[in-house]
């Protein structure tokens, strides 16, 4: 059959709604630039002037153009060996949107995508579809979802009101003041094109969300809400990092074993843990200063852009400031913390540190007969940090500013205890602290908890545990951990233990 024939025919058995989350998640916002083999196309242009036209004419025609275009730029594309090219991304962005809508064409070249995953040296693991969608752009599709299109007309409403934004906008003159956003598709068109526009002036990104927060805010709740939907849960839902469907992000496990008993088993629980997160999971028995350098340059790599958030468990011996590596050389804790957050690929996403080490010799010792002869092994709580939301004070958008992030923002970091003291461990099983933060993880998924949440219940948990030296003078003592927060945004654990089962995204 004719391939203009087949691309015809597969565009008429898309619903308008399915061609507007295409024509979404194909022009996603964050796409790498420059790269090789772009050009000097106004991106502005490309993926908002479809947008506004179908608003306007109530007419698919410009998006169509748009899909047919992408489609015939991947057939007639030839993968390049040894670059990874701007072409290259979209093809892959492309082809999971597909799958995840349901819409994948019969004549798209499948061979193609493995011949790209090669490019990325992308694992078995990692050539799973759902890794390439960009997990905020799902986010936003569960607002767009959430609202009636009344909502997103009062959306539009409030964002013409604001003249400083949108003035000399042309795609905001193409789709005018007034909008019929019920034809089918045309709500989805709106909402996107809102999306979009203001990802394009910088007021809002996969963190920074309060813009579009204060359009819905906006909205009436009687007539812009779909049927078991409130404002404020429309609002809430975007104020959790966007971690939508598997993998829930790279969890990097580095455990010294020498001289550390149970050590072994802190790398299986930290490894079962992350596979019921749903994790992509990689682990370095130990590491030395060499080896951390090679991961970090692993983590710059194009493919890690495609990962949601990063958890990194890192388990050793150590004192105060630094941290004692498996050659017996030491690393300064500060240095190894700074490090990782500003990697590129992790920017904007959650980065999660469990720091399992000796901060110190001290113990906060128990005496009295009481205490005699019991003991475990665990640690102690400092509830130092708590994240203060900005209150939203009358600041105008001209002094607000989201383009330079400070690389530790962003970033949260668990200690196994507190300065200047011990972290305790148990003969067999190793940390308790890692023993304990496995256990109560692993109860929460499913129920919606945030990982802060969780933390502070570890620390409640922990700190009624009695623990005992192992030198002759047997002391009990108890041990509190703590952690301190970059974050901007509240990380929540998946809902469901995502199966390993579906994992092949194209064939090898």
């Amino acid at each position: 059959m004719d391939e203009v024939i087949q691309v015809t025919q597969w565009l008429s058995s898309i619903t308008p709604r399915k061609k507007a989350k295409l024509f979404f998640f194909t022009t996603h916002a964050d796409a790498p630039s420059p790269m090789v083999g772009s050009n000097d196309v106004d991106t502005h242009e490309e993926t908002q002037l479809p947008l506004a036209t179908t608003v306007a004419l109530h007419n698919f025609k410009n998006i169509d153009e748009f899909l047919k275009k992408k489609v015939n730029t991947f057939s007639c594309y030839n993968v390049i060996e040894n670059e990874i090219t701007k072409t290259d991304y979209e093809y892959l962005r492309f082809y999971s949107a597909c799958k995840y809508l349901d819409v994948v064409p019969p004549f798209l070249g499948l061979e193609k995508i493995s011949a790209i995953q090669n490019k990325f040296e992308m694992t078995d693991e990692e050539r799973d579809y759902r890794l390439l969608l960009d997990s905020a752009d799902l986010a936003l599709e569960k607002v767009c979802d959430s609202l009636k299109p009344a909502g997103v007309s009062q959306m539009w409403t409030a964002l013409r009101k604001d003249r400083n934004l949108i003035r000399g906008v042309k795609t905001i003159d193409i789709i005018g003041f007034f909008v019929d956003p019920n034809p089918t598709g045309i709500k989805e068109c709106l909402f996107f094109f809102i999306v979009r526009f203001l990802q394009k002036a910088d007021k809002i990104n996969r963190v920074n969300t309060s813009r579009l927060e204060r359009l819905i805010a906006q909205c009436d709740e009687s007539s812009s809400c779909e049927e078991g939907k409130t404002i404020d849960f429309i609002i809430d839902s975007l104020r959790f990092y966007p971690t939508e469907l598997y993998p829930f992000g790279f969890c990097l496990i580095m455990c010294v074993i020498e001289g550390r008993d149970g050590a072994m088993q802190e790398i299986e629980k930290t490894m079962e843990i992350s596979r019921h997160l749903g994790m992509i999971t990689h682990t370095e028995k130990n590491p030395t200063k060499e080896t951390i350098e090679l991961v970090k340059k692993e983590l710059m790599k194009p493919k890690c852009q495609f990962y949601s958030s990063f958890t990194c468990w890192f388990m050793s011996h150590g004192d105060s400031n630094s941290m004692v590596l498996a050659d017996g050389e030491t690393i300064e804790r500060e240095w190894f913390l700074t490090s990782f957050p500003d990697i590129s690929t992790f920017q904007l996403k959650p980065k999660v540190f469990f720091m399992v080490s000796c901060r110190g010799a001290n113990k906060f010792s128990l005496k009295g007969d009481e205490f005699e002869g019991q003991s475990a092994t665990c640690d102690y709580y400092d509830i130092g940090s708590a994240l203060i939301r900005n209150r939203m004070l009358d600041i105008t958008d001209s002094v607000r500013d989201i383009s330079y992030v400070q690389p530790m923002m962003d970033t949260l970091v668990a200690y196994s205890t507190i300065l200047d003291h011990l972290s305790g461990r148990a003969n067999t099983h190793g940390s308790i602290y890692v023993d304990r933060a496995c256990v109560l993880i692993g109860e929460n998924i499913s129920r919606g908890r945030s990982l802060t949440e969780i933390l502070e219940h570890l620390s409640q948990d922990l700190h009624e545990i009695l623990q005992e030296t192992m030198d002759e003078d047997r002391i009990v003592y108890k041990q509190a951990c703590h952690y301190d927060s970059f974050f901007r945004k509240t990380l929540k654990l998946p809902y469901t233990r995502h199966p390993k089962e579906d994992v092949h995204s194209a064939p090898q």
